[in-house]
């Protein structure tokens, strides 16, 4: 009886240990569009470095019309909201585009892009046209109140 109890535990123990997640797991690749893009994210890295102290990016995609509304301080020392509009599109070659407007006549955005990365949590845009222009954006909670 103590034996079957032993092989019991044994098999239990085995089971729950293959059952646990692995939180280091690489996140799966999304295909992107306006339903899981939609939400907030900030710029998290420009060029490979990451973003000199107090300066922020911040992007929120509305889904419905597919409207951005942007708040950021790179170019201005006071925060500065841009909206407008943003498409994504699937090329022939199964490469995903995002392209946006800028509302007030200001005009397109100063590149195409191409999504190199793009999880749940995280998303890669690389510049059609400058392969060194990769911005990372990282997904969250909201824009800071403080910013708005």
């Amino acid at each position: 009886m103590n034996r079957i109890f032993r092989i019991a535990l044994l098999a239990l123990t085995l089971t729950l240990c293959g059952a646990c997640e692995d939180k280091n797991e690489e996140q799966p690749w999304l295909k992107p569009n306006a339903n899981n893009i939609a939400g907030t994210w900030q710029l998290a890295e420009f060029g490979g470095e990451t973003l000199a102290e107090g300066t922020y990016v911040y992007i929120e995609f509305i889904r419905k019309d597919a409207l951005f509304e942007m708040y950021q301080n790179v170019d201005s020392f006071l925060p500065r909201k841009l909206t407008g509009r943003f498409g994504i599109t699937e090329e022939e070659t199964g490469e995903y585009m995002i392209r946006g407007m800028y509302d007030h006549n200001v005009g397109d955005w100063k590149h195409v892009y191409r999504i190199t990365e793009f999880t749940s949590g995280r998303m890669v845009w690389t510049a059609q046209d400058d392969e060194e222009d990769v911005s990372v954006y990282v997904r969250c909670d909201g824009i800071p109140e403080e910013i708005r």
